[in-house]
């Protein structure tokens, strides 16, 4: 038996917020830095889980990365 994988449904905010466990102020957040976001013909937005996802787990990255950098930084500085 084969089964066909149909796309998934693109997701209302509110569905993105219970899913992340996060505000409509985070998600709202999220766009203004970039989180990819679709808008339909009357202004409402939907998200694609898997494009939402990825894009969060670069922001984690990033975020580690500049974190570090701020910490060698400090310490240089500490040195100096």
């Amino acid at each position: 038996m084969s089964t066909t994988t149909l796309p998934l449904p693109l997701l209302k905010q509110r569905q993105v917020e219970e899913y992340f466990g996060v505000s409509d102020w985070t998600v709202n957040g999220w766009v203004r830095r970039g989180c990819p976001v679709e808008y339909l013909p009357n202004g409402h937005r939907r998200f694609d889980l898997g494009d939402v996802r990825e894009w969060v787990a670069d922001q984690s990255e990033a975020g580690r990365e500049q974190r570090r950098r701020q910490s060698e930084h400090a310490l240089a500085q500490r040195s100096a």
